[in-house]
């Protein structure tokens, strides 16, 4: 891997930095593609983070940053704006440095997701989905339906308040949306998303459906 004074750099911000995979995924990418562009890791502690950003974004050749643990929610307050769907999931994992030297905040957990969808068959344009969760990960996951067109959601979490609060920001970006709070019952819905850690480290029991 060659970086030379033309290479354009994408940080890539976590802590601890061992388990970091981006670089190994886009770098070969980058090369096969043959664009001048690095992810590099920077490891960031908590307590140093907020500093960290203003004088990073003032190194000419950082382009962008990709955000993981434990800075995702911080992030949200760090740039001047944000994308809807990383507003509605309240953290972001991707910064973007505009023309004029604004910064941009974006979350793709969810566009993963929504793609996946479609290169495996299914488009959720137009459908009713539940999503089981109204974290992190589900939150992210609900915007991009949101934005993909399904045309009613429902949302479940065993924390009330916390898929309430879901509903309440996904109403300010998508005022028409069909949205239902209630218990995680399948039927009645094309799509069911597990965004709960039911299913995680051997747990086999499933909250939909019970």
């Amino acid at each position: 891997m060659v970086i030379s004074g033309h290479t354009r750099l994408i940080a890539h911000l976590g802590y601890p930095t061992a388990s970091f995979k981006a670089p190994m995924i886009y770098n070969p990418w980058f090369v096969d593609q043959q664009v001048d562009v690095k992810v590099v890791p920077m490891g960031v502690r908590p307590e140093d983070y907020a500093a960290f950003i203003p004088p990073l974004f003032t190194m000419t050749n950082i382009i962008g940053a990709l955000v993981t643990m434990p800075h995702k929610i911080a992030t949200c307050d760090l740039v001047q704006r944000l994308s809807p769907t990383a507003a509605i999931a309240g953290d972001c994992n991707a910064i973007r440095r505009e023309a004029d030297g604004s910064l941009s905040g974006d979350m793709f957990d969810g566009e993963g997701f929504v793609l996946g969808l479609r290169r495996k068959g299914f488009n959720p344009q137009g459908t009713r989905a539940l999503v089981v969760g109204s974290g992190g990960v589900g939150s992210a996951i609900a915007a991009s339906l949101a934005a993909a067109g399904v045309s009613a959601l429902t949302l479940y979490d065993t924390r009330p308040k916390v898929a309430h609060a879901l509903a309440g920001r996904l109403h300010q970006h998508y005022p028409q949306l069909d949205i239902t709070l209630m218990q995680p019952d399948p039927a009645g819905h094309e799509l069911v998303v597990n965004a709960t850690p039911l299913g995680m480290e051997g747990q086999r029991s499933a909250a939909a459906g019970r």
